[in-house]
């Protein structure tokens, strides 16, 4: 039986080659392929070169295990273990040539759904800043190999805060209304643009927390276990789970005072019920 540890190693080897094989392509210019949910929404040739490459890897080494990717969709797991991937995190970025993009790839027990699944192992690579977040059930999180944790003791009205938002113009207004709401009572609020990227920065104390509606799973398989191996505490609506409605994710003692109110806000504001 494979070893947590020896999903990581997989993972880590992946996402390293993927991201390498990613910022060669941006050094040799940016195409973009198509757009989905909105025009700003945008997949790059890349996305889906970067995408086929990793679920090659993957299967190469791990034949009976799922597959559930951003760009390909999903395959069925016959061992109960799924792969969930995002092959370029903050597609935008990456077309503007902002450092701030990521590979991210996560194993999950059980089905590939956030609400049921049981994250394993997780890697998140952003090539350009040589950076590699990893973590494993019960390890600890790391940056290049150096443990991390989350930044403790630090109320509401001191902590820098991340969000993003989504590509629907109607939502990014009503998500907007919220950091309005917000903004006076904590130190700032950051926008990355890259949600693994936000999840990692919590668990490296480079955020002290961070909020986000509209996420898919691809989006914070591997950046929400790194978090909650770095000692946050990540959920969604009525703390369950995260899923689209909301996730939050930030050390228990502010996690206590920024939770609730973005919960109300979204439950308040948002009744679609994804």
């Amino acid at each position: 039986m494979t070893s947590h540890a020896e999903l990581l190693e997989i993972a880590t080897t992946v996402a390293r080659r993927a991201a390498a094989f990613a910022l060669q392509r941006r050094r040799d210019g940016v195409e973009i392929a198509a757009s989905k949910s909105s025009l700003s929404d945008i997949v790059t040739r890349a996305d889906r070169e970067t995408e086929q490459l990793i679920r090659d890897a993957l299967a190469a080494a791990r034949p009976r295990d799922g597959f559930l990717g951003e760009e390909s969709g999903g395959d069925t797991s016959q061992s109960g273990l799924t792969w969930v991937v995002d092959p370029i995190d903050g597609t935008v970025n990456y077309f503007y040539g902002i450092p701030a993009w990521a590979v991210s790839i996560a194993v999950v027990e059980g089905d590939p759904e956030p609400s049921t699944w049981r994250a394993l192992a997780g890697a998140v690579v952003n090539p350009v800043a040589r950076e590699a977040y990893t973590a494993y059930v019960g390890g600890g999180a790391h940056l290049n190999g150096a443990e991390i944790h989350v930044n403790e003791g630090v109320g509401l009205s001191l902590a820098l805060v991340g969000t993003g938002f989504g590509y629907d113009a109607e939502v990014r207004r009503r998500q907007a209304t919220f950091v309005q709401e917000l903004i006076g009572d904590v130190r700032d609020i950051r926008r990355i643009g890259a949600a693994s990227l936000d999840l990692c920065s919590v668990a490296a104390g480079r955020l002290d927390g961070y909020f986000e509606r509209g996420l898919n799973p691809w989006d914070h398989a591997a950046g929400a276990l790194i978090a909650q191996e770095a000692g946050a505490r990540v959920a969604g609506i009525e703390g369950c789970p995260a899923d689209r409605r909301l996730l939050v994710a930030a050390a228990p003692d502010l996690f206590e005072h920024l939770h609730p109110r973005a919960e109300r806000f979204y439950a308040e504001r948002f009744d679609d019920g994804q």
